[in-house]
């Protein structure tokens, strides 16, 4: 058994209930919110708990991306959106928000699971490491980065993509390189996804954002020239 806590936000409670029993059944622990207020109550209560928030995007009272935006404000957790809604434009902007992985409705339980041990394997990694690129500073056992020793909130993604830039430095990286080695899963969605991952990046790094350059044609690459 595990002792990961799961944050299951839904207003509907056959998919809370659906979900609940198979990662019951993976040993994980589930906190429910039924809306958003709910969600936040929730979550600040037991925000050292969680690891991980499954999170609708349609509810009432407060929908999932005020959710997201206020919980992004002083948390990185993991956060799994869920929606009903598959159209491309509301992907890139959940990622915008700071979302690491996007499910459809209908989904398989068995894939929501393998997505959440992806995550979870990857956040939970007890390998320590700190790495240091011109006064960035990665550290992979707490998965925290710092800029000149002030610390930076990073999605999970926003971090995997950073690390990935920053172990490959000075190697121009095509973007369906960084898709097939950040999002590990088969990617059917529009590139642009990395473009706006890499414009918050750059943003959150300040004046050292500009060490991420576009390589017109190709891609991105992570170089210092100074």
């Amino acid at each position: 058994m595990n002792d990961i806590n799961i944050l299951v936000v839904d207003d509907e409670s056959r998919i809370r209930k659906l979900v609940k029993d198979f990662l019951n059944k993976e040993g994980y622990k589930i906190y429910e919110a039924g809306d958003g207020e709910e969600a936040l109550k929730v979550y600040e209560e037991n925000r050292k708990k969680i690891g991980l928030i499954l999170l609708d995007v349609m509810m009432p009272k407060l929908d999932g991306w005020s959710v997201l935006r206020q919980i992004r404000q002083s948390s990185s957790v993991p956060v799994i959106m869920l929606t009903a809604r598959g159209e491309e434009q509301d992907e890139l902007f959940g990622f915008e928000l700071g979302v690491d992985e996007y499910i459809t409705k209908p989904f398989s339980p068995k894939l929501l699971v393998a997505r959440i041990k992806a995550i979870l394997n990857r956040t939970q990694s007890n390998k320590q490491e700190i790495k240091e690129h011109a006064g960035i500073k990665i550290d992979s056992d707490a998965r925290t980065v710092t800029v000149d020793n002030k610390l930076i909130e990073l999605s999970l993604r926003e971090y995997e993509l950073l690390k990935y830039l920053l172990d490959n430095e000075n190697v121009a990286l095509s973007r369906d390189k960084i898709l097939n080695n950040v999002w590990n899963y088969d990617y059917y969605g529009d590139s642009r996804t990395i473009d706006s991952h890499i414009k918050k990046i750059r943003h959150k790094l300040g004046k050292k954002g500009k060490y991420i350059k576009t390589m017109r044609g190709v891609g991105y690459k992570f170089e210092v020239n100074e």
